[in-house]
Order: C-alpha cells, then sequence, then structure tokens
C-alpha cells in the first residue's frame, strides 16, 4: 500500500507550498515525493516524462489514488502519473499539456487562456489555515505589521525602500511590529531598524533564534502591510479579516500588477499611503480547491 496522496515537492520553498497546502487540507496521509531535477528540467517538454528528473527511483508502483504539484517543471512528472491512472491536480499555469490535467489551479493574475479543467483563483494556494492562526502564540502587541519581502533575483531589497516602507507603516500608529524575510536582507534589515529608532516597534530578523512570529501577526495584527513583491505573503495574508495595505515596490512585473489591481478593485487591499480598506471576511482560496477536489469524489 502507498499513501492515497502524493505531493510532487518541487525545491523551490514557495513553489512547493502551493501544492502542499492543498494536500495537507485533505486530511488524509500523504507522501512528500522531492523532486531532484536534471539539466533536461529546464527545457519546455510537450509530452508527459520523467525526463527532466535526476532522480525517479520514488517513481513505482502502487500509486495514488491523487498527486498534487506545483510550477513548470513538474508539469510532464504530473503528466506521467495520470497516464498510469493517477488523478493530477496542478497548481501554475504549466505551458504546454495544461489541459492533460484533472484539474489545473491557476491564477488569476497569471492572465492565462482559459482550459476546460481550470479552476481560477485569486493569488495562489499556500499552507496557513483558519486554525494555524488560531492556535498561533500571541505577541504581546501589534497594531500594525510589516512583512517585508524582497525582490525574487537580486541581492536584497534596496536599504532606502526598506527604510521608506517602514516609516510609512508606523505613519500608521500604534505599535508596528516587522519581520523580514529569506528575501529581504541584511543590509535592508539594518536600514529598518535604524528608521525606526524612538518608535515604538519591534523587528524581527529573518534567521534569528526564536520562534517565528510570522502566523501571530497574521492573527493578531490590526492591520497588515505586506510588500507587493510576494504573491505567496499577499495571498496569506488575505486569510486575516485585518485592512491590508501594499506597500508597493517598483519595477514589479504584469502577474504582480495584475494581482494588485485585482485586490484594490475588490476592496480588499490599498496601497500603503492611501485610505484604509475595510476589514474583509477571510479570502480562503486554498479552502476553494479543496471543495473542487471533494466535489470530483476522487478519494
Amino acid at each position: 500500500m502507498t499513501e492515497p496522496v502524493w505531493v510532487l515537492e518541487d525545491p523551490r520553498a514557495g513553489t512547493a507550498a502551493q501544492a502542499l497546502g492543498i494536500a495537507e487540507r485533505l486530511g488524509l496521509p500523504l507522501r512528500r515525493v522531492p523532486l531532484r531535477w536534471s539539466r533536461w528540467a529546464s527545457l519546455p517538454v510537450p509530452f508527459p516524462t520523467l525526463l527532466g528528473l535526476s532522480d525517479d527511483a520514488a517513481f513505482a508502483p502502487p500509486w495514488p489514488r491523487i498527486a498534487i504539484s506545483a510550477g513548470r517543471r513538474a508539469a510532464p512528472v504530473s503528466r506521467w502519473l495520470r497516464r498510469r491512472g493517477v488523478r493530477t491536480v496542478h497548481c501554475m499555469w504549466p505551458g504546454l499539456g495544461a489541459e492533460d490535467f484533472d484539474l489545473l489551479v491557476v491564477g488569476s493574475h497569471d492572465g492565462a487562456k482559459k482550459t476546460d479543467n481550470q479552476l481560477e483563483i485569486l493569488g495562489s494556494t499556500h499552507r496557513v489555515t483558519a486554525e494555524s492562526l488560531k492556535a498561533a502564540p500571541r505577541v504581546p502587541r501589534c497594531d500594525v505589521a510589516l512583512l517585508l519581502g524582497g525582490p525574487v533575483r537580486a541581492e536584497g531589497m534596496d536599504p532606502a525602500l526598506a527604510a521608506r516602507f517602514a516609516r510609512e507603516a508606523a505613519g500608521l500608529g500604534g505599535f508596528l511590529f516587522v519581520t523580514t524575510s529569506r528575501r529581504t536582507g541584511e543590509e535592508a534589515s539594518q536600514a529598518v531598524a535604524e528608521a525606526l529608532q524612538g518608535m515604538p516597534h519591534h523587528l524581527h530578523r529573518f534567521g534569528t533564534e526564536g520562534p517565528n512570529p510570522y502566523l501571530s501577526l497574521l492573527a493578531q495584527a490590526g492591520r497588515l502591510v505586506v510588500t507587493g513583491d510576494s504573491i505567496s505573503m499577499l495571498s496569506e495574508a488575505l486569510l486575516s479579516p485585518a485592512p491590508l495595505f501594499v506597500a508597493q515596490p517598483p519595477g514589479l512585473g504584469p502577474r504582480h500588477r495584475r494581482l494588485l489591481a485585482e485586490l484594490y478593485s475588490r476592496g480588499l487591499a490599498a496601497p500603503l499611503g492611501a485610505a484604509s480598506p475595510p476589514r474583509h471576511p477571510p479570502v480562503d482560496e486554498t479552502g476553494r480547491v479543496l471543495d473542487a477536489i471533494l466535489a470530483r469524489r476522487w478519494l
């Protein structure tokens, strides 16, 4: 016997989290299958294959009932499993073979063409749940939370920009709790610390000792400020009913700009510096995907 659910786990944490978030919601035994890529994985592959894997030893029967994947490189692997009778759920636009999945989960910001198997969502799926927010330990105080991301392919956030975001977030009033991420960088973190001197705040730097307060901030903050370079953090923040502000760095790509435009038009967020958006019911797009899977009675 094998686990009924396999997660094809991309090495990139943000990509893997989209598949894991769906799988964990199913509440069934699951197997995390690490995907190690060969040099062929970077090529656009139009057919189902394991060619892009440097190690395919895990891909042997018995097969699961459902496989969940995310990212373009995992798409041919998922399609290969589908040829063996496995139901497949794939997150993110795969490029080639988009119709060759049982369920294709695509963010509206991708601007992808429509397919019959497609479920369009706002933002991306993730691992944050209402239950995990309720269980998060409380921080002493958090009137405003600033969640700093950073560029995907650069040496950290611009320090002057990070300092400006910190000052503007502090201008919302009350106690400011700031947390940085792997992509923020030490120089930007230090700039934030200097910009907030003398103001009521706490700065949690990525990689420091102690528990990560990220879930606590999502659960507890009266207002949230998230940098617009992180689709995953914006998606997770929507699970909180707190008013959401976006600190928008320059040079965002079209996918990010489309997501921000939709958030603003739906009243779910506002640019930092604009009038406060209202509180809103939690937006749980991962739950929508779960409902779609259960409605199909694949498990």
